[in-house]
């Protein structure tokens, strides 16, 4: 089973996630704004996804970095068995869980594209 979330506010304008064989397992709106920085609104709304297709990985990783939007250094991320999927606008990162190597190359990139550096917290 794979799980994971995206937050509403992260997808670009126009933009559809909707991978074969997701099931919403939670919506909610949650006040973020301690956390939200300059260009991010103050509360923000999370679904909450799962696929019992374990091989769909690959397939959510590209539907996610087609649909994020590119400014603020938005990610989503999920697990999938012992890897962590952490995906941007157009990159993916797949690393172990407790690779510290690999996380940190997505904690890098992630950097590099504006994700304000308490954001880069995704739990391995």
């Amino acid at each position: 089973m794979i799980t994971g979330y995206v937050l509403g506010e992260s997808l670009r304008a126009g933009a559809v996630f909707a991978p074969h064989g997701l099931r919403i397992r939670k919506v909610e709106r949650v006040d973020n704004s301690a956390s939200a920085t300059a260009g991010q609104p103050d509360a923000w709304t999370f679904v909450e996804w799962e696929t019992d297709d374990d091989g769909a990985a690959g397939s959510i990783a590209e539907a996610l970095a087609d649909a994020l939007e590119r400014s603020n250094g938005w990610y989503a991320d999920f697990s999938v068995d012992d890897e962590r999927v952490v995906v941007f606008a157009g990159q993916v990162f797949r690393y172990r869980r407790g690779d510290k190597a690999g996380r940190a190359e997505a904690v890098a990139y992630g950097r590099s594209v504006g994700t304000p550096e308490h954001q880069l917290d995704w739990e391995e």
